[in-house]
């Protein structure tokens, strides 16, 4: 696929008339004021809903060109979660344009917005030249940053980057956007020390906060954590409003043991802006850890509140809560809640997750009669699924289980996680900590390093494989170790990788390119940001016929 593309000329001017146009507000006559003003632009096409349920309905069925969405939208969803679960569902095209509206100027309104990247935000009331203008400014930049932006919703990020690359030159306008973005894709595709010469190079020009943010993350991905968290302070010293440098010094403190610190810093970001699930919850478990009941107990109650019609809803704020409760001896309420997310989360393992919070509950609360019958029941549950659940709960559900005294299921469970993440050092030193605690350690020791050996002899037969020309077998045998060892971050690239070798070698077919890509977007799923997906996708783009990408979505 090319790699440049001619920008579209500023000063060209929009027809307005062509365009596909949503409004969304509760009132009916800021609705029929904003319809008209669209329609002496030339508008024709406008569709209007009341409230965010409404107006989910309608993005789900029409890809709109131009929304514009009130923050308030009374019960319901309101504009911010509408935007997020827009993007988050892959409803809006690249190219579209959303305008949030809003009466709101408070501080947390404006960040909470801001924080899911609408493409402006303008203050009630508007008139109809503001609203022109803004539309036309915000649309001129959309149809810039066009074929990036679909390249970035692909996947294909070092595309997306050579893309930036392509109109740098040619666009002095919007330079510093282009190199901004550039950084972003390639700090994206792992691309560390590229992204860093971008963002050194930007600020020699000039001192912007992003820039300085983003060299902290590669600083803290290198392991500079120190270097990091100072970066990520002086930008909040320079700039009180700049969350995203709230969140990775939290980070930073966190890879450096100093939990309390890390915690005071989240404390910090979620009362600037105190709308963001993501954040609260993060709270939460962080104060739960330091055993700071109080504190997670808030901030599991405003990620609840806040979360309600939100596509981020998530039951950790339920199962923490529980946890709290559990700490106050209030097993009756702690297990209210676990009921709750028994029935109102779907999911593989949350009924697995309730059970573990079940008896913790219990065991922290001193029941150990309780706690051990709720041990037997999960040693029950594994025994009838054969699907292993996420690297965390399995380390949660083996601290339970030995702590009520079941050896054989924490065992294969702490074995299952070794094989997955064969060459991951630090996971390895946590669960060889799970077995210390246990009374298990030289054990746990020799079950890790066997572990690890099988994993890797797996991986090696079907690398041998291929290297010997046996690439069809390859890719059978491949299939199998991952259906063995689902989340190995090697297998599952090896696996991608010889898939695409077969498609180099016999010429494209859609279902191995559909394979090679949900293999891809599972380890986006639980590895985002490695430089092998990044390359491995650009590989899979360039094998895919003209005009068709692969379903980075899935």
């Amino acid at each position: 696929m090319p790699a440049t593309a001619s920008a579209p000329n500023p000063n060209a001017p929009v027809d307005w008339a062509d365009k596909r146009y949503l409004l969304i507000d509760d009132f009916a006559g800021v609705r029929q004021l904003l319809r008209e003003s669209l329609r002496n632009l030339g508008a024709k096409h406008i569709d209007q809903a009341a409230s965010g349920g409404e107006a989910m309905v309608l993005l789900a069925r029409t890809h709109y060109d131009v929304v514009l969405c009130d923050y308030n939208l009374g019960e319901g969803k309101n504009g911010q979660q509408v935007l997020e679960e827009s993007r988050i569902k892959h409803l809006l095209l690249p190219s579209s344009v959303w305008l949030m509206v809003s009466a709101e100027k408070s501080v947390e309104s404006v960040m909470g917005a801001a924080e899911h990247r609408p493409d402006a935000y303008i203050i009630k009331p508007i008139t109809e030249g503001v609203l022109l203008t803004r539309l036309n400014r915000v649309w001129t930049r959309k149809q810039i940053f066009r074929d990036i932006d679909q390249a970035f919703a692909d996947k294909d990020f070092l595309r997306a980057a050579k893309l930036c690359d392509g109109r740098i030159a040619g666009d002095p306008l919007h330079a510093t956007d282009l190199l901004r973005m550039k950084a972003a894709m390639l700090l994206k595709s792992g691309e560390r020390e590229l992204a860093c010469a971008v963002y050194e190079r930007v600020l020699e020009e000039r001192d912007y906060n992003w820039a300085r943010t983003g060299l902290g993350k590669i600083r803290m991905a290198n392991g500079e954590h120190e270097a990091a968290r100072q970066m990520f302070q002086s930008v909040i010293a320079e700039n009180r409003f700049y969350i995203d440098a709230f969140d990775q010094l939290a980070q930073s403190y966190a890879l450096m043991g100093k939990l309390e610190e890390s915690c005071d810093v989240l404390e910090k970001a979620a009362k600037l802006s105190p709308n963001s699930v993501p954040r609260q919850r993060s709270l939460g478990l962080a104060a739960l850890k330091l055993g700071n009941i109080a504190l997670a107990e808030k901030a599991f109650r405003k990620c609840i509140d806040i979360g309600e019609y939100s596509i981020l809803k998530t039951a950790d704020a339920y199962l923490g809560l529980a946890r709290v409760f559990g700490q106050k001896n209030d097993a009756r309420e702690a297990l209210r809640l676990l009921a709750t997310v028994v029935r109102d989360f779907a999911g593989d393992t949350l009924e697995l997750r309730a059970k573990i919070t079940e008896g913790l509950v219990y065991h922290e609360s001193g029941d150990y009669r309780r706690a051990r019958k709720s041990g037997d029941e999960l040693e029950l549950m594994l025994a009838a699924e054969k699907k292993r659940p996420d690297t965390p709960t399995c380390l949660e559900m083996a601290t339970l289980l030995f702590a009520v005294g079941v050896k054989e299921a924490p065992v294969e469970l702490l074995c299952y996680v070794a094989r997955n993440n064969h060459d991951n050092m630090p996971l390895l030193d946590d669960v060889q900590a799970v077995f210390d605690h246990a009374r298990m350690g030289e054990e746990g020791q020799a079950l890790i390093k066997a572990s690890r050996k099988e994993a890797a002899d797996m991986m090696n037969k079907g690398v041998l494989l291929w290297k010997t020309g046996k690439v069809g077998d390859a890719v059978q045998w491949m299939r199998v170790a991952r259906a063995a060892l689902p989340n190995n971050l090697r297998i599952l690239f090896n696996s991608a990788q010889i898939i695409i070798s077969q498609l180099q070698q016999t010429g494209y077919d859609l279902a191995l390119t559909s394979e090679a890509t949900e293999v891809l977007m599972h380890v986006d799923r639980i590895a985002p940001g490695q430089l092998r997906f990044a390359q491995l996708m650009e590989q899979l783009a360039e094998l895919s016929p003209i005009g068709f990408a692969p379903a980075a979505g899935a």
